[in-house]
């Protein structure tokens, strides 16, 4: 029951305390208060602070929407990363281009001269994908994580003791109040001096620890730009490797071109690949299965497997009573293959 009055009775005081808080912030505003102001270095700290938490929030969210462009994406990554769970590995746009790329060349024949631009077409966009995967990576470690970790951490304190700072402002306010009305009444009441001066003490003790916190701002500032520096190169590595990819696809057009100047015609004998090829063809339309990327390198050992190329995407399916196996579907090419070569996507 004691605890029960106790806790009824701090509730009202907070109430009470609050209340006159209000009271008083409205009396400043409207001039009938007096207020206690902060110097003009500290004030200048504040606004530095004010304006690093609004930039670096922008910063953030542009950022993300570069690396990220679906907002939905950028939604279901937030939500992953709070209950600490592995994000989803989705196909980014390129890669699903170069999917369907690879899969239509195939389909209208690897001998033909569209079909095997196609297919060259398709590996670039996929391997461009890549690329673009690794710079999303890079940049959201060297740029995106300090920035969120400034804002939630360091940011986050300053915020909370300058909310300290105001309180023991309106605190010391209240008693300077109370010791100027006491000194115009005949009796002045004996604790009003001394809250006074405790009141005094503790907005100092907080005002030099906020101001120690404002300062810090200066060194992540310094920090900041490091990760700025890391961010251009990581996009300058980002570009250069993209222009190798673009130049290197660009000879290969042009020595198919010069292979095959006037193209061959899309027929039954060029629609299927050739009896020596290291991938079976399919007789029938693959069934519908789960999209997987491709590790590394594999050379089929006879026509009833499919041979893989690094960083390519392709269909894959259970076979029954076999764990060791899948089986692959590039188009209307089919095979199979040991499991291991590949990794599953959403």
């Amino acid at each position: 029951m004691m605890n029960m009055d106790f806790n009824v009775k701090k509730l009202i005081n907070d109430a009470g305390t609050a209340l006159s808080r209000v009271v008083q912030l409205t009396e400043e505003k409207l001039g009938t208060s007096e207020k206690t102001e902060l110097d003009a270095h500290f004030e200048n700290l504040a606004e530095r602070s004010d304006i690093t938490k609004q930039w670096t929030e922008k910063i953030l969210r542009d950022t993300e929407a570069v690396l990220t462009p679906n907002p939905g994406n950028r939604v279901e990554d937030y939500l992953f990363e709070k209950i600490e769970k592995k994000k989803p590995n989705r196909l980014s746009n390129l890669e699903y281009l170069g999917l369907d790329m690879i899969e239509a060349g195939n389909e209208f024949g690897p001998g033909t001269s569209y079909g095997s631009a196609l297919i060259k077409v398709g590996q670039c966009e996929q391997k461009l994908g890549h690329i673009e995967r690794d710079f999303i990576t890079t940049a959201s470690h060297c740029f995106l994580t300090p920035l969120r970790k400034f804002l939630e951490g360091e940011m986050k304190t300053i915020l909370k003791e300058r909310g300290i700072l105001e309180s023991k402002r309106l605190d010391l306010d209240a008693c300077k109040n109370r010791v100027r009305k006491a000194r115009t009444m005949l009796g002045q009441p004996p604790n009003a001096e001394r809250d006074l001066k405790i009141a005094q003490s503790e907005y100092d003790r907080q005002a030099e620890i906020t101001k120690l916190l404002l300062e810090s701002v200066g060194s992540s500032h310094a920090s900041h730009l490091r990760c700025l520096h890391e961010f251009v190169e990581s996009q300058v590595a980002y570009y250069a490797q993209c222009h190798q990819a673009m130049q290197d696809l660009k000879k290969e057009m042009e020595s198919l071109s010069m292979a095959m100047p006037g193209g061959v015609s899309f027929n039954a004998s060029n629609h299927h690949p050739s009896s020596n090829s290291s991938v079976a063809a399919a007789s029938d339309k693959p069934t519908s299965g789960q999209r997987a990327r491709v590790l590394c390198d594999y050379d089929a050992k006879d026509v009833t497997e499919l041979s893989l190329m690094t960083d390519e995407v392709i269909v894959v399916r259970k076979i029954p009573d076999c764990e060791d196996y899948l089986m692959g579907e590039r188009g209307n090419q089919r095979g199979k293959f040991p499991g291991v070569f590949v990794e599953l996507l959403n």
